[in-house]
């Protein structure tokens, strides 16, 4: 059975010896609820010029529908395309669980969802060639542990959203994460969601991802603006201002960014 949503299972097994369990609260912030585990399977297109993709929305909405958005151990799903990414074929793909077991168990209850929804293997094996013939075989997985610091989407855009992804690589140290993100992200009007991962297992351990919510390419330009408004009028004195950002700047030593369009249809 082929099932290219399942490809990065094999690797992830491996993930349960060594991925690390340590969370911590950061400026002293009040407990929070347990932090969620995120796959993130990156894959690309398929570059043979004889396929055709005019359908390949409609394809993965049929299995969304019948198996993703049935798998009650996936708390939830989406996709994105590539926006403003150094790699065009980019085609990402991101689910959260409760714990790391889940990742095994919600791959179980897939298999046995698409055998009830394609019980015939012909028409099973017919179907899962089509959706990998989408994408070319190489593909990367990353898994993170969700922080706290969250703004859930709030938007009445009809549109795709447009999520900037800022991949942070981890520096020695740093204080004020906390009061930034809730005097400042959290209080800026164009940033209609905001969500933080930190690295649990894959190629770099020094990556925390911090991904913006936008109604549109414009408005993340207008949210810069917006951000460095509120950090003057939350801290009006140059010298404390620039006193606050020396110890916060230490959190990274260097970031990578990119701007992926998400796909309604594909989301729960």
């Amino acid at each position: 059975m082929k099932k290219f949503n399942n490809l990065f299972m094999g690797v992830l097994v491996c993930a349960f010896m060594f991925s690390v369990t340590a969370y911590s609260q950061e400026d002293g912030a009040e407990a929070q609820p347990e932090p969620m585990i995120v796959t993130i399977t990156t894959a690309h297109w398929n570059a043979d010029s004889d396929v055709d993709f005019s359908d390949w929305e409609k394809t993965e909405k049929e299995f969304f529908d019948k198996v993703t958005s049935k798998n009650d151990l996936i708390v939830s799903s989406s996709f994105y395309t590539h926006y403003f990414t150094p790699d065009n074929s980019e085609v990402v793909m991101v689910n959260m669980y409760k714990s790391m077991a889940d990742i095994a168990k919600a791959n179980d209850a897939s298999n046995k969802l698409i055998e009830a929804a394609w019980p015939e293997k012909d028409a099973r094996d017919a179907f899962f060639d089509k959706q990998a013939s989408y994408y070319n075989p190489n593909h990367s997985d990353e898994v993170y542990t969700t922080l706290p610091f969250m703004k859930q989407i709030n938007t009445t855009s009809t549109e795709p959203l447009l999520f900037y992804v800022r991949t942070n690589k981890t520096g020695n140290g740093g204080k004020g994460y906390k009061e930034f993100f809730d005097n400042i992200t959290m209080k800026n009007k164009y940033i209609k969601g905001f969500f933080t991962h930190r690295h649990r297992w894959g190629s770099d351990g020094r990556d925390t991802l911090e991904s913006g919510v936008y109604d549109n390419l414009g408005d993340i330009e207008r949210g810069f603006a917006e951000n460095q408004r509120l950090i003057e009028a939350y801290w009006p004195d140059e010298e404390k201002r620039k006193t606050f950002f020396k110890d916060y700047d230490k959190y990274v030593t260097g970031h990578g960014d990119a701007i992926y369009s998400g796909v309604p249809g594909l989301s729960k």
